[in-house]
């Protein structure tokens, strides 16, 4: 089984379609999907099993991102995600969930190209992309500007 495979077993099963129906789509046979998602905690009657998936999300026992089983610490915060790739990639796909401060959001100009850019949480952020820093740093005797000079180092 391909990681192609199980990938469309995972999302066919997650919106409530049958072991047959899902081996015809990924030319498998009916007892390897349905073996599949045993060990995977995706058995049971197919439109029960999102429902208890998501259930389980909100309890913390399986992972947000893959719907994986966690093992929780005896102590400490509580995991949501069995691995930091899936806390990344799940984050990456909800981006309009993430709960931003607007006290840290800051308006800049651009030191190269002089637009106005918005950027969270660093102030001191000179840039608006990193093609304005490199050739701010490195390109400034082929357009005639002055020679780079970098921070002065104070000395005590």
């Amino acid at each position: 089984m391909t990681d192609q495979q199980m990938k469309q077993i995972r999302e066919f099963r997650l919106k409530g379609v049958g072991y047959k129906a899902i081996a015809s789509v990924t030319g498998l046979s009916r007892d390897i999907v349905r073996n599949y998602c045993k060990t995977n905690g995706l058995d049971g009657h197919s439109e029960v099993v999102p429902l208890n998936l998501q259930e389980k999300m909100k309890q913390g026992i399986s992972c947000m991102n893959c719907g994986k089983d966690i093992n929780q610490p005896s102590t400490g915060r509580r995991k949501k995600f069995c691995t930091g790739e899936c806390r990344r990639t799940y984050w990456l796909n909800h981006t309009q969930q993430i709960q931003r401060k607007e006290t840290a959001f800051y308006h800049k100009s651009c030191v190269y190209c002089d637009d106005e850019f918005k950027v969270y949480g660093n102030k001191n952020r000179k840039y608006c992309s990193h093609e304005c820093y490199i050739r701010d740093r490195f390109w400034r005797e082929e357009e005639g500007r002055a020679p780079y000079v970098g921070p002065s180092i104070s000395e005590e």
